[in-house]
């Protein structure tokens, strides 16, 4: 149906009826709506800069936490598959009294539900410096940092299943859609180095069971997701060395900028300018990523410290990444996941820790290839004077039962299981929390990935219940409605 209307005509004060029909509307408004929804868009993309009530020009300025930090930087060594607390970090002496028997209590619904009987760990554990925390023969080197770990032993999961637990372990949620740690990160506090991402993942590894969506940036600016650098190929990043000559690229790049440039003005936004901005970081990012992954500079024993001289390729692999994430902080990146390289024998390039069989050669060979990198990683921060200002978390998305599944596997835990912190503000060389005597379930100081964000943000200046961002009507957060600090962590 067409609408009448009264057109006037100002040039001849003549007035008369026209007929206009719905899709006469729609052509001459067409460009109103989109602006609209951009304008919407735009406002939505705000928070970073109303967090602080400045407007910043770019999503990645460095911006004042909202207390005093006790930590810059967060390295994230994500143990893919789920690592055996009671063969680690957990010693469970009643395992070795009661081998072979029956669990003398309810079993929970495992994985596979395929369950035996208790399985006594196949390591020794030793006591390590004046603290005397015990780690198993899986970890030597990490056993010798003992009186800089802070080592919790009564985390646990909500979700038993690899993808969802790897969300839940990045992003607080079971599935992807959702802002990682290291974008929550990037969006509270910016980056110190404006040629590099604020959030780098370290490649060469498998992508964990979840894929690379956990690293993402959910409904935050992408701006903020993790970027992969893969140190051990010819070109290290996707496009980082340009196809063309410096001037033909400074050229095209400038004609963009103009257009952009154009857009602003019509708009007004920052974050058009945040975008031009954007295309200058990568722009320098061409000439950052390559110098980082030239180990040049590095000397003979700060690599053979991190073991980048083994015979192993995947341990070589992986302490290349250790030794990259020192120099990613060290240049002030604001968050950096290394990714465990799996042991092409195993077949699981995504959760290799995963042993639902043969855990004593499984978990022998990926303790052989993160012990010393991880190890390595720890004190060369400390004696760069990085260890103070970093903080390093060592965790895997659950534990492993303290029974068989099979004839000599363990199953998924999440119902207790330890991780570990290094670095600034915490007490080191504690322990907080505790298993039973089975280190089946957390019995004290119980604790959840909530709580773990929470401090990781808190190490970081950030407050976890005010760092929030508006999405589909309602206020977002990395803890949800959850979390607490974990003060007895704290120094």
């Amino acid at each position: 149906m067409a609408l009448l209307t009264r057109a006037h005509l100002s040039r001849n004060s003549r007035s008369l009826d026209r007929t206009i029909s719905r899709r006469d509307i729609l052509t001459r408004c067409s460009m109103g709506f989109p602006m609209l929804g951009l304008s919407a868009l735009m406002a939505s993309e705000g928070r970073g800069s109303m967090r602080t009530g400045r407007k910043e020009r770019s999503p990645l300025t460095a911006r004042e936490p909202d207390f005093p930090a006790k930590v810059k930087s967060v390295i994230l060594c994500h143990m893919s598959g789920g690592f055996s607390h009671v063969d680690s970090f957990d010693p469970k002496p009643r395992l070795d009294a009661e081998a072979g028997q029956p669990l003398p209590m309810k079993v929970e619904r495992t994985q596979f539900n395929q369950n035996g009987n208790i399985f006594p760990s196949p390591w020794k554990f030793k006591h390590y410096g004046e603290s005397g925390i015990p780690v198993s023969d899986l970890f030597p080197h990490i056993g010798s940092c003992a009186d800089d770990l802070t080592v919790i032993r009564s985390m646990t999961a909500t979700f038993n299943e690899h993808a969802q637990a790897n969300f839940f372990l990045h992003s607080g949620r079971p599935f992807s859609g959702f802002p990682s740690m290291g974008a929550w990160t990037t969006y509270g506090l910016g980056s110190e180095n404006q040629n590099l991402p604020g959030f780098v993942v370290l490649g060469g590894g498998g992508i964990p069971l979840g894929g690379r969506n956990m690293f993402g940036s959910g409904f935050l600016p992408a701006v903020h997701q993790g970027s992969i650098i893969h140190p051990g190929l010819a070109e290290p990043m996707n496009n980082i060395r340009p196809k063309e000559t410096d001037s033909l690229q400074r050229k095209r790049l400038a004609f963009v900028e103009g257009i952009d440039r154009t857009f602003l003005d019509t708009t007004g936004h920052p974050q058009v300018e945040s975008a031009i901005r954007n295309y200058e970081t990568a722009y320098r990012m061409q000439a950052a990523v390559p110098e980082l992954v030239d180990l040049s500079s590095e000397t003979t024993a700060t690599r053979k410290l991190y073991g980048t001289d083994s015979e192993v390729p995947e341990k070589a692999a992986y302490a290349m990444q250790c030794l990259l994430a020192r120099r990613l902080v060290e240049r002030g990146v604001r968050f950096v996941e290394t990714t465990i390289v799996p042991d092409p024998e195993q077949g699981q390039s995504g959760n290799p820790w995963d042993q639902h069989w043969e855990l004593r050669k499984g978990h022998a060979s990926n303790a052989f290839k993160v012990d010393q990198p991880i190890a390595g990683l720890i004190k060369d921060l400390k004696a760069r004077g990085l260890l103070d200002q970093t903080l390093v978390v060592f965790a895997g998305e659950f534990g492993r039962t303290p029974f068989t599944q099979g004839k000599d596997g363990r199953d998924h835990n999440p119902w207790g299981f330890s991780l570990w912190l290094a670095g600034g503000g915490l007490r080191s060389g504690t322990i907080y929390g505790a298993t039973d005597e089975y280190g089946y379930h957390a019995i004290e100081g119980r604790l959840t990935f909530y709580d773990l964000h929470a401090t990781i943000l808190h190490l970081l200046g950030l407050d976890h219940e005010k760092l929030t961002y508006r999405f589909g009507g309602r206020d977002f957060r990395l803890t949800d409605v959850h979390g607490n600090v974990i003060q007895g962590v704290l120094s």
